[in-house]
């Protein structure tokens, strides 16, 4: 087994802090720098607003491993926050998540949730899921821990058995998990706040746990505030970013259609300038002219002249 360096790491210093890690969802390198442009310092790449934007299917296990690698790898390239990755189930048993976890790390994630569904996996909102044995479980989150290179690579392990086996069994699953080297624990779906309150205090001050807020799904929607205040370390906003996408696009293409003109959006959205400036096409633009020939000939005889005075 490779051993393992530890470094400073800033997601895994910030989960044992006092303050709730807020991590929108990104599916996307320009989801993920607006996330960053806005200030937030993790990101959370959600499976599911991969499959709505990549596939517009829902999240029944239509993405596989290599089409989640390859977005970490063009978002890595353009943000240099925190990066959280649903892993969904590791695409498969211990030997896939291996894998799994070689190539998210390998492409820049920061932490890697892996779920106990089994195949063909849904979304955890969804009915009519079905889970792994805890013992297969335990022994793909010790394949994980075991795999990864950098020991700040931070693992959550997440549950679904709320809606499957019931609230209890969904805690000891949790426990399991955590015995077997999970560093967050993700108990998916809770129905009701007390539920949410007494899964704190059975993990309070032993392991950080990641509250998931659906807009619309099975667990009350709270604020981060409000979340800290139960004891959960990080919160997650997976889908948020593209159903409030898709709201406001769908008003634009109803407004274009019907007017035939974006006239009435020019003060709701980007112009050209406007819109180039945010991506950072003038500072492109002027790091490729040090590079160009002409450029360079430009300074040197700008250069001669200054030295022959």
């Amino acid at each position: 087994m490779v051993e393992i360096q530890a470094k400073p790491n800033r997601l895994g210093v910030r989960l044992g802090g006092d303050n709730i890690v807020v991590a929108p969802g990104v599916y996307d390198a320009l989801s993920a720098l607006l996330v960053q442009q806005a200030g937030f310092e993790s990101a959370y790449l959600s499976g599911a607003s991969l499959a709505y934007t990549r596939f517009g299917r829902p999240d029944i296990g239509l993405i596989g491993m290599r089409e989640v690698a390859d977005t970490i790898t063009v978002i890595r390239e353009r943000i240099d926050i925190d990066l959280i990755v649903d892993g969904d189930t590791g695409y498969g048993n211990a030997l896939n998540v291996i894998r799994t976890v070689r190539e998210f790390e390998r492409a820049g994630a920061t932490a890697i949730q892996l779920e106990d569904q089994d195949l063909p996996k849904r979304c955890g909102h969804l009915a009519g899921k079905s889970l792994v044995s805890a013992d297969e479980m335990v022994g793909k989150l010790k394949a994980a821990v075991d795999t990864r290179r950098d020991a700040d690579t931070v693992i959550i392990a997440r549950t679904d058995a709320i809606a499957v086996e019931g609230f209890e069994a969904a805690l000891d699953r949790a426990e399991r998990y955590h015995e077997a080297g999970a560093d967050v624990l993700f108990i998916e779906a809770p129905e009701d706040r007390d539920q949410m309150i007494a899964m704190n205090q059975r993990f309070s001050g032993r392991v950080p746990l990641l509250a998931n807020m659906v807009e619309g799904g099975r667990t009350p929607v709270s604020g981060a505030d409000d979340l800290q205040s139960l004891g959960y370390s990080l919160v997650i906003f997976p889908g948020g970013t593209v159903r409030a996408i898709s709201f406001v696009m769908q008003e634009y293409m109803a407004n274009l259609r019907e007017t035939g003109s974006t006239a009435a959006w020019r003060n709701r959205m980007f112009d050209f300038t406007g819109f180039n400036a945010l991506i950072g096409t003038p500072e492109m633009l002027a790091k490729g002219e040090r590079y160009d020939p002409a450029h360079r000939a430009e300074q040197q005889a700008d250069s001669t002249k200054k030295d022959l005075g």
